[in-house]
């Protein structure tokens, strides 16, 4: 009687034991090609990506993982990967090419292309290419919001994007939106440098996220971190061509926006039209703060230093307004190279709510140009000067 209660205990036990293992084990790779996409670069494979997207997010085991394979380019209309997805950790290997259709009359939302939202875990990486096309859009006379982003992750926690190769996006290439704890690297992010509104990363409603080791070169801002953002780090970032890592545009349309804890140490720019830069809008209203620029190396950059507390877009008939937001608490440290532009440096604020605890140590900002010489403007900014400074900042009130 003993003898077949224990083979039955051990017997029911193995299996649950069994049972277990199988649910935590990493499932095997799923492939597009498994279900149905071509890889033509001219048959549409959205919905053969949709159902490969759904067998890796519907798949108990502690790891998923969907394959875009290797030698073959992949058209997607704009489609969505929706979570939350059942496996723990969801691995996205991108090792081919996907490409946006170039007509946009087939484009299905005008907002995104490929968006991934909702999804914890997830980690979307490889040698691959993701081409937004955005030529055509780059033609139309359209205000920007009315072109898609290439790739948005939302609400996405313990996110990671690393290796992949991002080219002419319609609009911005990454959009990173209510995510914490983000990591990004590793990439090279392209578009011509007359490409209007093609930011590189975007960064808005985020927290706790890491921007290092990529090359970023497009039309506008290679780094932009919008309101509701914070505890960002960029480092080993080079920039060029485009508009410089920008915290904002903050405050627009009256607006409050909130942006603190950011560090961009070790990074360089390359012919861009600006390099740290803050811009806001007048009107609005919120912070600024906890901003560090750090050990920037300079090339040939028209406004390598620039609060622009008076920032205007071309379309927008913008007046003279009392309330901003408030800049407080930012390092400029350790930058070396040289200005485009005379004025080099840059800190024009508000009339009625100052910037204040503006610090800058050891800055030697000359002129790319023969013979020219740089200097400093200042516009109600407040703070200290450290260590050796050219051009100086006199302007700095104390």
């Amino acid at each position: 009687m003993f003898t077949i209660f224990m083979v039955l205990f051990f017997t029911s036990c193995g299996s649950s034991i069994h049972s277990s293992l199988v649910t935590l084990s990493d499932a095997a790779p799923v492939n597009v090609i498994q279900f149905g996409a071509i890889g033509d670069g001219k048959t549409d494979d959205s919905q053969a990506f949709l159902k490969a997207w759904e067998a890796v997010c519907g798949t108990k085991a502690e790891s998923s993982t969907l394959v875009i394979p290797d030698g073959r380019t992949f058209l997607l209309k704009p489609v969505s990967f929706q979570g939350p997805c059942m496996s723990s950790t969801i691995n996205v290997q991108i090792e081919g090419t996907i490409v946006a259709p170039d007509d946009i009359g087939a484009w299905t939302d005008r907002e995104k292309w490929l968006v991934f939202s909702n999804v914890n875990k997830l980690s979307v990486k490889g040698n691959g290419k993701i081409d937004g096309r955005g030529a055509a859009w780059w033609k139309q006379v359209d205000k920007p919001e009315n072109r898609p982003s290439a790739l948005a992750f939302g609400s996405c926690n313990d996110l990671q994007l690393l290796g992949l190769t991002h080219i002419n996006s319609p609009r911005n290439h990454i959009s990173v939106y209510g995510c914490n704890g983000v990591t990004i690297s590793n990439l090279h992010i392209f578009a011509p440098e007359s490409s209007p509104n093609t930011d590189g990363i975007d960064i808005s409603r985020s927290t706790h996220v890491q921007i290092q080791d990529s090359i970023i070169g497009t039309g506008d801002d290679c780094v932009a971190i919008g309101t509701g953002s914070s505890n960002i780090v960029i480092t080993r970032v080079t920039c060029g061509p485009g508009h410089g890592i920008s915290i904002g545009s903050l405050g627009a349309n009256g607006e409050t926006s909130m942006v603190e804890g950011v560090q961009v140490s070790d990074c360089t720019f390359k012919g861009t039209t600006n390099g740290a830069r803050i811009k806001t809008w007048q009107g609005g209203s919120g912070y600024a703060r906890r901003i560090f620029f750090e050990q920037i190396t300079l090339d040939s950059v028209a406004n390598p230093i620039i609060i622009d507390q008076y920032y205007c877009s071309s379309d927008n008939n913008c007046k003279n307004q009392a309330d901003a937001v408030k800049v407080s608490d930012v390092s400029y440290i350790g930058f070396r190279g040289t200005s485009s532009t005379e004025e080099a440096i840059q800190l024009s604020c508000s009339q009625s709510v100052a910037c204040t605890n503006i610090k800058l140590n050891d800055i030697s900002i000359t002129s790319s140009v023969p013979g020219k010489i740089t200097r400093a403007s200042c516009i109600n900014a407040h703070g200290k000067l450290y260590g050796r400074l050219f051009p100086s900042v006199d302007c700095l009130s104390q």
